[in-house]
């Protein structure tokens, strides 16, 4: 499922050509898009295909198509301190980005059937943490993974405000997936191949909105015969008074940082993009004998052979000389920097940057 817009070169450039293309409609759903990379969920060998519009799927591992994500993300209509569900968690890229939205007060649950998968998530949400330029730009909900099927969760588990399900969902399964929900809680599923909004209005009462046509795998039914225990879902916990520290620590150092930057009227420097060239390689013809014919046979070029090459280098050194021209430096973590002038022991330090070594 996918191919709705053009690929793209890198992350920004497959944003953008969403955004053109009206899956990508609010701001927070865009600032989200960008700040997590596509590509860095994707196995070493495979990320060229990351900025396509296309489903991937690598053993158990798999990505829905972009166009799929940017229309979940827009109908859940997120805000801060909402509690997320996402059945079919798999490699935490949609739950990453939503809890950028809900932030440090929300709740963020995934559950993903396969336990391979929720380690490559956690995986990829420390790397995430540790190194991503985009980590100290929001306040963060971390997502909390469990193993198990989502059709097995225990009848005694919390609601919540908003739940995503990566799995198409038989109709004799759309009433166990409401019940989860609370009201006023938008749950989006895909049912009997469409994409669909569903809005609990009431304790028994529910609006229905498809949203565009879809197709998805089919959940996976529990086994009668296993003896699973019905899945606990991680508990809702009060932050602890350390935490809120750090939380309200580094909120007040971001806001400082942003009043300084507006104060010398210097906005967040962009580092340009790279304009994207297109080249098509020049064929010529030589003639070989075919039987008793004399038969054109195409055949490239050799000069032709080291245009993108040369064309890579060419940009590398347009993008140099812009940013010279434009007296860029490197972008600079300010909020890091605030907080590593702070009279506070070292570890103390450490810890307002959640141990990032950036």
């Amino acid at each position: 499922m996918g191919g709705a817009v053009s690929a793209g070169e890198d992350n920004d450039d497959l944003i953008d050509n969403l955004k053109e293309a009206q899956y990508i409609r609010t701001e927070k759903v865009e600032q989200a898009f960008r700040a997590i990379d596509r590509g860095d969920y994707y196995l070493e060998g495979y990320r060229d295909n990351a900025y396509k519009d296309l489903a991937w799927k690598h053993g158990n591992i798999h990505l829905s198509a972009p166009c799929i994500y940017s229309e979940v993300m827009e109908a859940l209509k997120l805000q801060q301190g909402l509690s997320f569900l996402n059945l079919g968690s798999g490699t935490g890229y949609l739950s990453t980005m939503v809890g950028l939205i809900i932030g440090p007060f929300g709740v963020n649950h995934g559950v993903e059937l396969h336990s391979d998968v929720v380690e490559y998530a956690k995986e990829k949400l420390e790397d995430f943490v540790k190194n991503s330029d985009s980590f100290d730009k929001f306040e963060f909900c971390e997502p909390n993974f469990v193993v198990g099927n989502c059709l097995e969760i225990s009848s005694d588990s919390h609601q919540y405000d908003r739940i995503y399900c990566g799995a198409g969902v038989q109709k004799d399964h759309e009433n166990y997936m409401k019940i989860l929900l609370k009201v006023g809680g938008i749950l989006v599923m895909p049912i009997e191949d469409q994409l669909t909004q569903i809005t609990r209005t009431g304790q028994s009462t529910w609006e229905s909105k498809n949203i565009l046509a879809v197709s998805f795998a089919p959940l996976v039914q529990q086994s009668r015969t296993d003896g699973n225990k019905p899945i606990k879902l991680p508990p809702i916990t009060v932050r602890t008074l350390q935490d809120l520290s750090r939380i309200y620590i580094r909120r007040t150092l971001r806001t400082l940082v942003e009043e300084e930057t507006q104060g010398r009227n210097t906005p967040p420097r962009v580092q340009p993009k790279r304009k994207r060239r297109r080249y098509r390689r020049r064929r010529i013809n030589t003639y070989v004998f075919v039987g008793n014919q004399l038969m054109p046979q195409p055949v490239e070029s050799e000069e032709d052979e080291h245009i993108d090459e040369d064309s890579r280098e060419e940009e590398e050194k347009d993008c140099g000389e812009a940013l010279k021209q434009e007296g860029h430096e490197p972008q600079q973590n300010l909020l890091r920097s605030k907080i590593l002038m702070l009279p506070l022991p070292e570890s103390l330090k450490a810890y307002l940057l959640y141990y990032r070594e950036k």
